[in-house]
């Protein structure tokens, strides 16, 4: 049976992803099998799990996706997986009451926690508390009454003493909550982090030493098999038989340490729809994969990596003819980027990049968007007729600094409050770029539409 587990937070930046990594590190070296999901849109963080795992993580997402498709999501993989986990163990976001509103718990960590009837692990930064931190955590076991908790780990505890006070002061008052450890601070192990988020898993892996260090440390302030002991059991499935597919088009997806950020749900629902996938490299790779009918470019970082894509000029001509020739390209942040005219960096360096567009990006010191996206798609495209509507995230430093007239701007944006007044979702031929990152699940159709894009140009 799996055992299931939510690691919330306090707040950004407590210490979760730490404790989430740590905890699977552990539970690794025991030789349990770990599947691990992220609550929210986050690339980053489910490519670390995967490396602590060797099973890709998977998002659930209560607003770009709804509780039903969260259920199947998880489901599929954990009680219905050929290989059935030990532990799933989700990571929040945030901290655990925020999400997509401030009057609502869409899109937070408590969301999916209720959807799935999974008890809360609350990490809380003790630094410079004492008694204060049972204050806090009285507060936030109170807030929602619907909410069920594992337990309470204070992270960054300074002492032995510092202990001492933390547990005195939740057995006095909160003695309903389970105090399941204090980790002692520790900053070297800390994942650097840059622009976006976390550094990415393809730039930063996880060594085993590092591993190894992190296993240590949560095992020297929690006692992991009383707590696994606490935690609730899913009834065993039947494993869910993916139906067998005709390949009907070859699609390659980009994939390296530019572009990274994909949902695994996504390329799942591509194959499902009868795409087999080739992966390839715009960094290294000096061709495109033999005999593919379509091409899905991903975000990630090209503005960290742009010096050597421009200099793989016989990939940029490449990924340029099959556009022209009217294949079906589809790309998102990073990939959108990539086929524009040209990337000028912050210091103000212009770098040639596809061509796809005639356009040009410029990177920016602070973030030009950040939040849910819902799009409705205006005009025909390969990701299906007018009126196609769908959700996703958006999240960049850069901007288009010239824009392209002879691509046509087809998406209708809006995010969780209203329509925005910008031009999205370029096409020109069958290619379409866009800054949003569309999750698949919330339209499986999307996925179908591409498929058969592909399969229709040959």
């Amino acid at each position: 049976m799996t055992r299931l587990l939510v690691v919330g937070g306090t707040h950004s930046g407590c210490g979760k992803t730490l404790v989430s990594l740590a905890l699977m590190s552990a539970l690794v070296r025991r030789g349990l099998r770990v599947q691990s999901f992220k609550v929210g849109p986050d690339f980053i963080d489910p490519g670390h799990h995967e490396l602590v795992t060797g099973r890709p993580g998977h998002n659930l997402d209560g607003w770009m996706t709804d509780s039903a498709t969260v259920q199947d999501i998880f489901t599929r993989h954990t009680i219905h997986a050929p290989e059935v986990p030990d532990v799933a163990i989700i990571e929040g976001v945030m901290g655990l009451h925020d999400g997509a509103s401030g009057s609502s718990d869409a899109g937070s960590t408590a969301e999916i926690a209720k959807w799935l009837n999974a008890p809360v692990l609350l990490v809380a930064d003790a630094r410079s508390m004492a008694r204060s931190a049972a204050a806090l955590v009285q507060g936030y076991a109170a807030f929602d009454p619907d909410l069920s908790f594992a337990g309470v780990v204070f992270n960054r505890v300074g002492s032995e003493n510092h202990s001492s006070l933390l547990a005195e002061a939740m057995q006095i008052y909160c003695p309903d909550i389970h105090l399941a450890g204090c980790l002692q601070r520790d900053d070297a192990l800390a994942v650097p982090s840059r622009h976006l988020g976390l550094i990415t898993a393809q730039e930063h892996p996880l060594s085993p030493e590092r591993r190894e260090a992190m296993a240590d440390w949560i095992e020297s302030g929690m006692d992991i098999p009383a707590f696994l002991s606490l935690l609730p059991q899913l009834h065993p499935g039947l494993p869910r038989i993916a139906p067998k597919v005709s390949v009907r088009a070859r699609i390659g997806v980009a994939r390296d340490a530019a572009f990274c950020f994909y949902y695994s749900d996504n390329l799942r629902l591509l194959e499902e729809a009868g795409a087999e996938l080739c992966y390839f490299s715009p960094l290294t790779d000096e061709a495109l994969p033999e005999g593919v009918n379509g091409l899905y470019f991903g975000g990630g970082y090209p503005e960290v990596h742009a010096e050597a894509l421009a200099d793989n000029n016989a990939m940029r001509q490449a990924v340029r003819r099959f556009s022209e020739s009217g294949s079906p390209v589809y790309a998102e942040c990073g990939g959108f980027m990539y086929l524009m005219q040209g990337l000028r960096t912050a210091a103000g360096t212009l770098l040639p990049m596809c061509g796809c567009f005639a356009m040009q990006c410029r990177m920016d010191v602070r973030f030009r968007a950040l939040g849910y996206r819902e799009i409705t798609t205006m005009a025909p495209s390969i990701m299906g007729e007018p009126w196609t509507v769908a959700r996703g995230h958006e999240f960049h430093y850069s901007h288009i600094i010239e824009e392209d007239p002879e691509a046509l701007a087809i998406y209708k944006l809006r995010d969780r409050r209203d329509w925005r007044a910008q031009s999205e979702g370029f096409v020109r031929k069958n290619t379409l770029g866009s800054y949003v990152h569309l999750h698949f699940a919330s339209n499986p159709g999307l996925a179908t539409a591409f498929v058969n894009a592909c399969a229709n140009a040959g």
